[in-house]
């Protein structure tokens, strides 16, 4: 048997290779240690830890990449390292965690993975298991790190201004913005709702030469009619019930920078003819005024109306669609947006949560593709509303499928349904048979052709797998 002293003395300096993964094995069991540190060795930094103490702090001090802890507490009742594994698992959620017990009973293997183990070995431990499920663990938190990382890259390289997309459609807008920011020319931004026209808008500004003039917002749709003229106009002092001092108006307002008018498809004919005028002779008179007041401003409206049915019909003057659509921009709706909402997603989770003041969630694959596969009819205001709901009512740092609602799991199902069962029908045993051959490979390709440790990954018992092996010829 290796002492103690021993042992710790082998174990505790970092080997000169220091490219190489550190494991922290902490446990008291010294046979189970001279058994183990030579199989390691090779492929790991392996340090020894006797105690749980201080043991959060240590492994972030020594760069630990994965922890072996034995969840055994001698002396004591019940297992004392399953809080440790709890307090190691939120101190890094990329730490790979291995849980060890003599005790054979399941719940406790429960209570470990529960805890945040990655796998939990039970007494006596096969020590070409441990090592190939360690190296299978890392590689496995490796390649999610290097996803994460490309994902993060692709999302800092998919900010333009206020926007978040790489999609070509998004790209084509980003084109256009940028190719009229620098003139005077009037723009027309068209989307369904929820699009981020007013992005558009403030893009349109912030690159414009009148970026540090006055930037005039008005959603002509949100305010009554008999308001609105004096809103966008101005008035004078009497010129109607209420009127007690003289107000300039929003057009008046932005002389110098830009007037947005959102919705302008909403107003009415003769607000229109006053605008047209406007825009024909750069002069505004207030309601009950005599004076022209001469302004300069530059024009950007938006609409998700079909303005030149509505030119058609005579709901809205041909003279002013053509004045206003000098040159359009037309924001895709966020289901033509390939690619796009794994970066939205990201982005308003982030958001929301720095704002709510709490740890970053994060989406799992299944329900990230029900977010694909829906269709978004609010689009990307849509999709924002509930990441922020689901900020706030999930618990966890990870959102999965059951935390979605009802509509989004629907879509999500129709089309896997679709995929699995076409309407031509199927051939149930030949689909069966694929199944299983594909799960058997996959194992046995990740365990290197360990079928104990394929065995175990599947929950099979060893003959069952070996059966199945003979059958499908996977020996």
């Amino acid at each position: 048997m290796v002492s103690r002293r021993k042992a710790a003395d082998k174990a505790s300096p970092l080997p000169s290779h220091l490219d190489l993964p550190v494991v922290c094995v902490v446990t008291a069991d010294n046979e189970f240690v001279a058994d183990l540190f030579p199989e390691l060795m090779p492929w790991f930094q392996a340090v020894l830890r006797e105690s749980y103490d201080d043991l959060a702090r240590w492994t972030r001090e020594a760069h630990v990449t994965a922890v072996i802890l034995d969840i055994d507490t001698d002396d004591e009742p019940g297992y004392g390292g399953l809080p440790v594994l709890n307090e190691l698992r939120k101190l890094n959620h990329e730490f790979v965690l291995i849980s060890l017990s003599r005790s054979r009973t399941r719940s406790v293997e429960k209570q470990a993975l529960e805890a945040g183990a990655d796998a939990h070995f039970r007494s006596p431990v096969d020590i070409s298991e441990l090592r190939l499920a360690l190296a299978d663990l890392l590689r496995a938190r490796s390649e999610e790190t290097a996803r994460q990382n490309m994902r993060r890259q692709a999302f800092l390289s998919s900010r333009f201004q206020d926007f978040i997309g790489v999609s070509e459609p998004m790209r084509n807008v980003y084109d256009a913005i940028q190719q009229v920011a620098g003139s005077n020319i009037n723009v027309l931004i068209r989307g369904e709702s929820g699009t981020g026209k007013e992005l558009v808008a403030r893009a349109l500004v912030a690159l414009s030469p009148r970026a540090n003039k006055p930037y005039i917002r008005l959603n002509c749709a949100a305010l009554p009619q008999d308001l609105i003229e004096s809103e966008l106009f101005g008035s004078e002092r009497g010129a109607f019930t209420g009127a007690t001092e003289a107000r300039p108006g929003q057009i008046e307002l932005a002389d110098g920078g830009t007037l947005f008018l959102d919705e302008i498809a909403t107003l009415t004919l003769p607000l229109q003819t006053k605008l047209l005028r406007v825009l024909e002779d750069h002069m505004v008179q207030r309601l009950g005024g005599r004076t022209l007041r001469k302004i300069d401003f530059r024009l950007i409206c938006a609409t998700n109306e079909n303005l030149e049915e509505m030119a058609r019909t005579g709901r809205f003057r041909e003279d002013l669609y053509y004045r206003i659509h000098v040159v359009p921009i037309q924001l895709p709706p966020l289901r033509d947006r390939t690619g796009d909402i794994p970066l939205l997603c990201e982005h308003f989770l982030q958001t929301h949560c720095i704002a709510n003041g709490i740890p970053i969630k994060h989406i799992d694959d299944t329900a990230l593709s029900a977010f694909e596969q829906h269709p978004w009819p609010g689009n990307v205001r849509e999709l924002e509303n509930l990441i922020q709901r689901l900020v706030i009512t999930v618990r966890g740092d990870e959102i999965l499928s059951t935390h979605l609602p009802s509509r989004l799991l629907a879509t999500n199902l129709a089309a896997s349904e679709a995929a699995l069962l076409p309407e031509s029908g199927t051939d149930f045993d030949a689909e069966i048979q694929q199944m299983e051959i594909a799960l058997l490979t996959a194992a046995l390709r990740r365990t290197n052709g360990s079928k104990a440790a394929a065995a175990r990954l599947l929950n099979l018992d060893g003959q069952r797998i070996k059966y199945l092996c003979r059958k499908y010829s996977l020996e």
